[in-house]
């Protein structure tokens, strides 16, 4: 937001330097980036007029110029293409000083003696604009100082707002600001209502209300485009960076700036029935203002007649039915339209503009009928014109509600440490805008004004206080509150314990967005709806993920491009679940890629696999005391085959797989990538350690080998060696997996080592044989299994 110092005087004039102004303004919370001139310094330049300009006798692109200057008549050559007879713009007089420091001498141009300069905006640094001289209004003061005559002792204040201060974004919203800061009243613009001189309406629908919850509109008939923008009009907007077009777009530029409410004017010749504003229909398209053509989509508020679509709802007009040279009626638009529901949509359109930017952080919603009685007095008393009723189309239903807050001076202290008496509060909030009532506790009831959107809680209040007070009065004081010990689950591992662990066993944290592109979503969740993003920041981060599978996949895809070929990462996070009720889990990603260990001489290299990711969650679970197993499953995005679903006591808590072949294709990654997905509360509880006794008598060990179907689980094997067993096993071991000679092509087999022990005895062979018999006869039973020979 830019705008002219001397603008905003004209509101509220504090005893303050333009230094302190711009320091004083930055501490309550409206930084000023940058404080910069109107214009470069310069001296001894004054209003002139060409009389006359003829061709130069030895040089085909200067003219010889005679220049009224006020006091006297001077001969100028000039190169510039518009110097023409009739002409206003700034002379550079012989003496006079131009940025730079350089001065104007007489001088002779091929011959011709020139006694001055005229100047271009450029070389006074008015603009960078160099391809013509500065043309003056027609009835600028002919010898007048230049820069008396345009107000050039002026700066700019460029302020760089947060978005919850959009009530500064028009001249008005600061000037409240500082009144309230320097205790001053402020002068705000009058806005007399205009008596309709003509009794032509247009009509107004408003399907979309809640979209638009305020849409005013005024016909102005008879107004005349060929009359000139006020100076002073012009100077404020060229200030703020936007140039003057005609009197009907510089007026409701101006009141923008001004007021902070975004105007539109149509050409009333152009519209056909009556206004409606209502949702784009399918397959719609229009030409912008600037010219380029946009097929609309669904959701898209548009301003419309009978016809077509005329304008994107508080982004910008349609071409087809803007003001022109030739318009002789306007119709005035003034509306509100909610901010949430308007947010992103000119981003979607690759735009963005002056109105869109006030639109989407809001725009005071009472502020409509003033605005377009603003503009209707500025039109009236530079283009003429006769108007009209304002017609308003309002749903108060969808109307924002003037916020209530409760404010308690108590609170007030203990958060600033500053006792705050009644009254000073009371004149710093009423001198923001807000009604103040208080009750005998020392309560205070407070509605937010229309224009303060941010204003949700007490605090926002007190932070009010505090930034008009100054946050450097605010005394320094120790900081004192009540310390409460929270209690810890000694059998639970902290976050920041499992994150330590992890990097320990050579993984390394990533972070990964919540949204993800749609998809990456459909690789590895395509059966689930994913929760849409309102406003994304891009078609590509338009989801918010279930699963941190798609995250932890485009990531290593990131580091593979970038020779990375060796990978362990983790990512704690929230996957987010649609649905009646919304929810939201805390997960566990797991990642690797590559080599199983580091490049070594003592390593042949051998690629990570899934028994790989199999051992680190088995490492994972180590202290949750639960049974812990796998069981195959088929999971969309990994492979079919190389998939387990991880069970903790016989419930779900995650899966894990190498990733199918498709996908990696896809994201250009290696085949024997792993990836795994657990739930993070599932992984962080445990259970207490608990004493065991050592056994001081030997064990024994006895190895099988059984030869099961292929289809056979290992898992399933083992179980039932454990029920067999007994308690008398002490560890059970699967130490190879056998296909190939000598074992049939269906079969496989399985070698098993048994430990036995026990606690009070030492057990002898005819046990522990007894023992091995009674597995080796279960397994026959359940597996059809037969010991290898």
């Amino acid at each position: 937001m830019i705008i002219s110092e001397q603008w905003l005087r004209e509101f509220v004039n504090p005893d303050l330097s333009t230094e302190a102004l711009a320091e004083q303004l930055t501490m309550a919370g409206l930084e000023v980036d940058a404080v910069t001139p109107v214009a470069g310094e310069f001296s001894g330049v004054v209003v002139a007029e060409v009389v006359a300009a003829e061709q130069h006798p030895d040089a085909d692109k200067l003219q010889v110029c005679t220049v009224d200057t006020g006091t006297e008549t001077v001969q100028i050559v000039c190169g510039a293409p518009n110097a023409a007879a009739g002409l206003k713009a700034p002379l550079a007089r012989v003496g006079a000083v131009l940025p730079g420091n350089f001065k104007i001498k007489k001088a002779k141009l091929r011959g011709v003696e020139s006694q001055g300069m005229l100047c271009a905006a450029a070389e006074l640094m008015l603009s960078e604009e160099s391809d013509g001289l500065l043309e003056l209004a027609a009835d600028a003061p002919v010898g007048a100082d230049l820069r008396d005559y345009l107000g050039l002792n002026d700066v700019t204040l460029e302020l760089g707002l947060t978005p919850n201060r959009a009530d500064c974004l028009g001249v008005v919203g600061v000037a409240r600001d500082v009144a309230a800061l320097n205790g001053l009243t402020l002068c705000e613009p009058a806005a007399d209502v205009a008596e309709p001189a003509t009794e032509t309406v247009f009509p107004v629908e408003v399907p979309a209300s809640a979209k638009c919850p305020r849409y005013l509109g005024r016909v102005i008939e008879g107004v005349d485009l060929g009359a000139t923008t006020p100076l002073y009009i012009v100077e404020r907007l060229r200030r703020a960076g936007l140039r003057a077009i005609d009197p009907v777009v510089d007026v409701t530029n101006y009141v923008m700036l001004e007021l902070g409410q975004p105007l539109h004017a149509f050409d009333l010749a152009t519209l056909t029935g009556g206004i409606v504003v209502r949702d784009a229909a399918p397959g719609e398209s229009m030409t912008l203002l600037d010219g380029s053509e946009i097929n609309l989509t669904a959701g898209t508020l548009v301003i419309a007649d009978h016809e077509r679509a005329l304008a994107l709802a508080g982004i910008m007009g349609g071409e087809n039915s803007g003001v022109t040279s030739d318009t002789q009626s306007v119709f005035l638009e003034s509306a509100f339209f909610a901010p949430e529901l308007l947010a992103g949509r000119a981003r979607h359109y690759g735009l963005h503009t002056d109105a869109s930017h006030r639109f989407e952080r809001g725009v005071d919603w009472q502020l409509q009928r003033r605005a377009i009685e603003r503009a209707t007095q500025l039109l009236l008393s530079i283009t003429g014109g006769q108007p009209g009723p304002v017609v308003e189309v309002a749903s108060s239903e969808h109307l924002p509600k003037q916020r209530q807050l409760t404010l308690r001076l108590a609170r007030i202290e203990r958060v600033l440490g500053l006792a705050m008496p009644e009254e000073t509060a009371r004149k710093i909030l009423e001198g923001l805008g807000f009604e103040v009532h208080s009750d005998e506790d020392g309560i205070l009831t407070c509605t937010a004004p229309s224009w303060r959107f941010d204003m949700t809680q007490e605090v926002d209040l007190i932070e009010e206080l505090a930034r008009v007070h100054g946050y450097n009065q605010l005394p320094v004081s120790r900081i004192q509150a009540e310390l409460r010990g929270t209690s810890n689950r000694e059998a639970a591992t902290s976050v920041r314990a499992l994150r330590q662990g992890l990097v320990a066993r050579g993984f390394h944290e990533a972070i990964t967005f919540s949204f993800i592109a749609p998809e990456h979503h459909r690789l590895f969740a395509p059966d689930i709806a994913a929760v849409a993003v309102q406003n994304p920041i891009s078609s590509e981060l338009s989801e918010m993920r279930s699963t941190l599978l798609p995250g932890l996949a485009t990531t290593l895809a990131h580091n593979v491009k970038r020779q990375n070929n060796r990978l362990r990462i983790f990512e704690t996070g929230s996957r987010f679940c649609a649905g009646q009720p919304y929810s939201e889990q805390r997960m566990l990603g797991l990642a690797l890629l590559g080599s199983r260990a580091a490049e070594n001489w003592a390593d042949a290299g051998a690629r990570i696999d899934f028994f790989d990711m199999k051992g680190e969650i088995e490492q994972i679970f180590a202290r949750s005391g639960g049974a812990l197993s796998f069981q195959r499953t088929v999971q969309p995005g990994l492979h079919d085959g190389q998939t387990a679903q991880v069970m903790l006591d016989g419930t779900r808590v995650g899966v894990l797989g190498t990733i199918h072949p498709t996908v990696a294709a896809q994201l250009d990654l290696p085949k024997h990538t792993v990836l795994a997905e657990l739930e993070l509360d599932a992984v962080l509880t445990g259970r207490l350690p608990g004493y065991q006794d050592i056994s001081r008598f030997p064990e024994s060990r006895r190895d099988i080998a059984v030869l099961v179907d292929r289809g056979v689980e290992a898992a399933a094997v083992m179980e039932t060696v454990k029920l067999a067993a007994g308690p008398g096993l002490a560890e059970l071991r699967l130490f190879d997996m056998y296909t190939g000679a000598g074992v049939a092509d269906d079969q496989k087999s399985l070698a098993l080592g048994l430990t036995f022990r026990d606690n009070s005895r030492t057990l002898d062979d005819d046990e522990v044989s007894a023992i091995v018999t009674q597995v080796v006869d279960s397994l026959k039973e359940n597996f059809d299994a037969e010991l290898r020979a």
